[in-house]
């Protein structure tokens, strides 16, 4: 498909660790992660500057491990470094499908990855490279989805693509009610006003306050990523509503 068919320049790509599971309960699918690094090397293809966070919950939930009584600085240090764990897997699927790619870690550990620097990133995309935020913000009580708007304003993405287990936002959870309505478009507003729990409630500021359009698809729907770039497929917009 040619250059101009696609909408962005620029993307950042949410995912959360849940979504690297597949069908097993903890842990990564590698079946699973293959498909999703064939979707991302379908729309890398196409000339696309890709950046990727990806959450750890398939590992390690901070949030989770406090309410068992873990003090909640420790407990999310131990997700973040889940989420490094989850990028490196990432990356290998990725560079086995012939994709050149790199993670960029916001806890230096020099050993397996590069440290978080914004130009070096910037770089890197530049170079036709993905690049793969890992640990977070770098610091305890902020979500991936957090860093995922912070990450997007930094590199300067048009849009942050949120992949879901559901190909958009409804007003109840499409899984267990079957008349459960979606949203074609909402505003930041509306989702933090209906509490929709699409992201964090920062993440959803984050991106309103620096102009970034959330687009909500269904991850599992094999090529809605490269329909989502395209400005087709299902999905939901969040926006500033005008």
């Amino acid at each position: 498909m040619p250059r101009q068919a696609l909408k962005y320049r620029r993307v950042l790509i949410k995912i959360s660790g849940e979504a690297l599971m597949g069908s097993s309960g903890y842990g990564i699918d590698s079946d699973t992660v293959q498909r999703i690094a064939s979707d991302i090397k379908v729309i890398h293809r196409r000339g696309l500057e890709i950046c990727l966070v990806i959450g750890g919950g398939n590992i390690f939930r901070g949030i989770a491990g406090a309410t068992r009584g873990m003090e909640r600085a420790s407990a999310d240090y131990m997700g973040m470094l889940a989420t490094v764990i989850n990028a490196l897997a990432t990356q290998d699927a990725l560079e086995h499908a012939g994709v050149p790619t790199r993670v960029l870690s916001a806890i230096p550990m020099a050993s397996v990855c590069e440290p978080y620097i914004r130009r070096r990133a910037q770089r890197h995309l530049e170079k036709g490279r993905v690049v793969i935020f890992a640990a977070g913000t770098g610091n305890p009580y902020f979500t991936t989805d957090t860093t995922a708007a912070l990450r997007a304003a930094e590199m300067g993405c048009e849009v942050l693509l949120k992949g879901t287990q559901v190909d958009g936002v409804y007003d109840r959870d499409p899984r267990k009610v079957r008349n459960a309505r979606r949203f074609e478009r909402l505003s930041y507003l509306d989702v933090l006003s209906k509490d929709l729990k699409v992201m964090d409630a920062s993440a959803i500021s984050l991106a309103k306050d620096n102009g970034i359009p959330i687009v909500v698809f269904s991850l599992h729907k094999r090529g809605a990523l490269a329909d989502v770039v395209s400005g087709r497929g299902v999905f939901t917009i969040i926006d500033d509503g005008a």
